[in-house]
């Protein structure tokens, strides 16, 4: 059996400040943003502080250290249609982002990365599609 790459995935870095502001605010999930405000950034949310839309795709969750709950990772539809040949790495850097998303006050702010997928792993995911807004459970 074959195992379907992550199509999100995120660095140390990341998992240590998700699992932070998780301890602080409860669960979280993340949404790719597509252009609005501050252009394409991760935006982080407590979980039902944003509403997913139907076509909104879930690219994937991040496991956390125990005790805390996955995140999971958002992208709209028509994006995703643009983005799904890559794997979406979710990193931290130094600087402000966005004042609605959660890490801003920490002086850093969350910056997507990405990594092409190989022909082989395209054929993989074209056979496995993702959740919607409108099949995922909540």
């Amino acid at each position: 059996m074959t195992t379907l790459p992550d199509r999100v995935v995120a660095t140390d870095v990341a998992v240590d400040l998700l699992a932070r502001l998780t301890a602080t605010n409860g669960g979280l999930m993340i949404h790719q943003s597509g252009g609005c405000c501050d252009g394409s950034a991760p935006m982080c949310y407590p979980v039902g502080e944003f509403r997913i839309g139907q076509r909104d795709v879930l690219v994937g969750e991040i496991a956390l250290p125990e005790p805390h709950p996955t995140v999971r990772v958002w992208i709209n539809g028509d994006q995703f249609e643009l983005w799904k040949h890559t794997q979406l790495i979710l990193d931290v850097v130094k600087g402000r982002g966005a004042g609605f998303s959660l890490e801003a006050p920490e002086g850093v702010r969350f910056l997507s990365r990405a990594r092409a997928f190989t022909d082989d792993e395209n054929r993989l995911l074209a056979d496995s599609p993702p959740l919607t807004g409108a099949t995922a459970a909540p």
